[in-house]
């Protein structure tokens, strides 16, 4: 894991000093140091420290770059052909033990003030309209076309800025089917 590399990267982001970080947390500058640059690996409490000083949920700091919400804007998408009408596939993100759903947002709604989390993975698809997509310290404006993925156990909200009714296709993986009881 890289976690030195992504608080040095928040932090250098936020403009917060590695004294400012030491402060708030009681760790020393030589501490802070080597965790930056992974030269020792922090305990969960301290990086829970850590992650306050920074504003940003503990889990992020856990993930690793593949598992941070994944931006395919609509130019960019692998596209394939198949079969013999030459079918054109946009490829998006695949998973298994899957659950699609289709959400409507209306101008100006979110899926709640704040970021919720919850097992699984997820793979959106706006059909039309303009989100805001959040997750940890990731945030991406999106319109029709594009897709986003992320893991779901780190908290995340999605907010409609425009003027019309958002309409997203979700896709969700579980581990377990008895998982999906709990969206």
């Amino acid at each position: 894991m890289d976690i030195g590399s992504t608080i040095r990267s928040i932090r250098k982001r936020k403009n917060i000093t590695i004294a400012q970080i030491c402060e708030q947390t009681g760790l020393s500058q030589g501490f802070m140091s080597q965790v930056e640059t992974n030269k020792t690996s922090p305990s969960i409490s301290t990086l829970e420290s850590i992650a306050q000083a920074l504003k940003v949920p503990l889990p992020y700091l856990l993930l690793r770059k593949e598992e941070r919400m994944q931006i395919v804007r609509a130019g960019e998408r692998q596209q394939t052909t198949s079969g013999p009408d030459r079918l054109k596939v946009s490829h998006l993100g695949q998973t298994q033990n899957m659950r699609m759903m289709l959400v409507e947002i209306p101008p100006g709604s979110s899926t709640g003030e704040v970021p919720h989390a919850h097992e699984g993975q997820e793979t959106h698809l706006v059909l039309s309209g303009t989100v805001v997509a959040e997750q940890g310290e990731d945030i991406a404006e999106l319109n029709e076309g594009d897709s986003f993925s992320w893991n779901a156990c780190t908290p995340h909200r999605v907010q409609n800025i425009g003027g019309e009714t958002a309409v997203i296709l979700i896709a969700v993986f579980r581990e377990r089917q008895e998982d999906f009881n709990m969206i």
